[in-house]
């Protein structure tokens, strides 16, 4: 007998899922609910549990996308070109903490940030810069911003049309999700209720100016890297979804004017059963919000479409060539729970930002499951399954369950004002965490099968004279624009916020007449306030 096969470590009996419910040794026919017809459908129907289109892959793979940028303008285009020529099929753009935050480069706050976790975009200079060469009209963008989320969109819209793209060939996401900042994250500008107005703003002007843009991608992704639960993730999304579409109504527009446009955004963990069944009792209980509360007639608005990271958060430093096996779970979760694009994280995105091998790698993953198995040729193949059908069951009414105590507060927003959702997280994060220190949880490479010594890694690292330079580039646009047309731009998007008005088209004026990202959103400012952690709603 071979030392392989004689060996047999010890394994740790998971008996309880991630969102705490038993997991059973053996699921029978008994374990399935009564209604399971019903609660299933048709893939491409109604209660949409089993995908939200008919074919789902078996006619098109889902969208791969990549999450990149970093540095300057001029690097991250570098890097969207090298993706896709290697076969990505959208680009997700990274961008920094001052841009995220609506800070110019040489603002004093951005002192040591710039570059350092994504792209510095300052003005349209800047947006020409990142997306040059790339086909606006062929490729689909998703922009990971939140507050001044509507201000990226713009410059992207108006470098389109200087290249002839009009608004109504353009198709991507801004993440544009600010509740979920309030709760986890904490890139927030703005009080919620003016956000909210900015939210309802955006709908309406990319229904009659972009079309195809998707307005919002209601991210659960950041709560799970905070430490949501399944449960968690998907309950505190969906009541989020729900503040959104009422903040919409109340602005006028009616349900299935917008719906059809919103999107979702998930984590994908390693705990593959309970991931795929978080996905499918997303879909049931969204299908049927959007129908029952809000009386949504066109099928589009109660599809529940997603995009999916794998979990960042279960990635190590320690043995990361590890995180390659991880991420190609995470990623058989997210395809064999329906969702519409995936970006699969880099095996050495826990030390620093990926290299173009890492990158490249984590593409491969994506065609590999593509391309290289069968999950492409039949729709929801865990439909009927026992265990998935049972704990999608156990996920819905957990997460019906939570959703119900967010509204108890009033909204999801009250909810935030009473650190309800964030306690939550905060709860569950800490239980994580206990696990993994005690060793109940196995961390393989952390807390089990550790090595003396790990090998020498060389990560990317973004030059520090970035800064600089793009302080160097701002002060050349101030001096050759006309900054009497900024400043009138400006007074009139300040005029518009103190208003009623559409806030997006005096924006857009501003933004053309080369207005940085600071100074519209500083214009705001001034207007709405700046929103802090002790402020009241």
């Amino acid at each position: 007998m071979s030392a392989c096969s004689s060996y047999h470590p010890v394994m740790t009996q998971r008996r309880l899922s991630e969102s705490g419910f038993p997991i059973k040794g053996v699921y029978a026919a008994a374990d399935l609910p009564g209604d399971l017809d019903s609660r299933l459908g048709e893939p491409g129907e109604f209660p949409y549990t089993r995908g939200v289109y008919p074919t789902m892959y078996t006619s098109r793979p889902w969208t791969m996308r990549q999450y990149a940028g970093f540095g300057t303008a001029t690097e991250s285009n570098a890097r969207y070109h090298q993706l896709l020529r290697a076969g990505t099929m959208g680009l997700s753009v990274a961008f920094d903490l001052p841009t995220q935050m609506g800070y110019d480069s040489d603002d004093p706050i951005a002192h040591g940030e710039v570059g350092k976790v994504g792209v510095a975009i300052d003005s349209i200079e800047d947006m020409r810069l990142l997306f040059d060469g790339i086909p606006l009209d062929q490729v689909s963008t998703s922009m990971t911003i939140n507050a001044p989320g509507s201000v990226l969109l713009l410059l992207y819209q108006l470098i389109a049309e200087e290249n002839g793209v009009p608004g109504s060939a353009l198709n991507g996401t801004i993440q544009n999700d600010i509740l979920k900042e309030y709760i986890a994250r904490g890139t927030y500008i703005f009080p919620p209720k003016p956000s909210l107005r900015l939210v309802a703003d955006t709908f309406g002007y990319c229904r009659a100016e972009v079309p195809k843009w998707n307005t919002i991608s209601i991210s659960g992704y950041h709560m799970a890297e905070a430490g949501a639960s399944p449960v968690q993730e998907i309950a505190f999304t969906l009541a989020n979804g729900v503040e959104y579409v009422r903040a919409a109504i109340a602005a006028g527009l009616a349900v299935d004017d917008f719906a059809p446009r919103l999107s979702f955004f998930f984590v994908a963990r390693t705990t593959l059963l309970e991931e795929v069944a978080k996905f499918r009792a997303a879909r049931r209980i969204w299908a049927r919000l959007m129908r029952d509360e809000f009386g949504a007639k066109n099928p589009k608005s109660m599809m529940l479409r997603f995009h999916t990271q794998t979990a960042g958060v279960q990635l190590t430093a320690q043995q990361p060539e590890v995180n390659l096996v991880r991420v190609a779970v995470q990623g058989l979760g997210a395809v064999l729970g329906g969702t519409q694009s995936l970006h699969t994280n880099s095996f050495d995105e826990a030390i620093a930002l990926p290299t173009e091998k890492a990158a490249r790698l984590a593409l491969r993953t994506q065609q590999v499951l593509a391309y290289e198995t069968d999950l492409t040729a039949t729709v929801d193949p865990f439909a009927g399954s026992y265990v998935v059908e049972a704990m999608t069951a156990e996920v819905e009414a957990a997460a019906d369950a939570l959703m119900a105590r967010v509204f108890e507060h009033g909204s999801a927003v009250e909810a935030i004002e009473a650190g309800f959702q964030k306690r939550e997280i905060e709860q569950s994060a800490y239980r994580v965490a206990q696990e993994i220190d005690s060793g109940e949880r196995v961390v393989v490479g952390l807390n089990r099968f550790a090595i003396d010594a790990e090998e020498p890694y060389e990560p990317l690292r973004v030059d520090p004279a970035i800064e600089a330079a793009q302080a160097e580039r701002l002060v050349k646009l101030r001096a050759e624009r006309d900054g009497g047309a900024v400043e009138r731009a400006l007074a009139e998007l300040r005029e518009t916020a103190s208003g009623t008005g559409n806030v997006l088209h005096p924006m857009k004026t501003a933004l053309r007449e080369r207005a940085t990202v600071g100074e519209v959103c500083g214009a705001l400012r001034e207007v709405w306030g700046q929103y802090r952690p002790t402020d009241r709603f």
